[in-house]
């Protein structure tokens, strides 16, 4: 989820701000109506880390694809 605020109300309510991106929401910073900063969550290296570990075991569930599946969905993908 993500909220825009204009530049003077997040100078002026930049810790709250801090805390709602701390909390996982995206904060857009605009001049008038453009958008010109977002602030979001830093991923720390721990969070990296059971990322990556999530997406290997994902991996290794997933059914294995032979070579010719995958010439069959290039060509499949070439009708169009």
């Amino acid at each position: 989820m993500s909220v825009t605020v204009k530049v003077a109300e997040a100078k002026a309510h930049l810790s709250e701000l801090l805390a709602r991106v701390e909390a996982g929401e995206e904060v857009i910073i605009s001049r008038g109506n453009d958008p010109v900063a977002r602030l979001s969550r830093v991923q720390k290296d721990n969070e990296l880390t059971a990322l990556i570990a999530e997406v290997r075991a994902a991996r290794m569930r997933a059914k294995s694809v032979t070579n010719d599946e995958i010439l069959d969905w290039k060509r499949e993908g070439q009708r169009f």
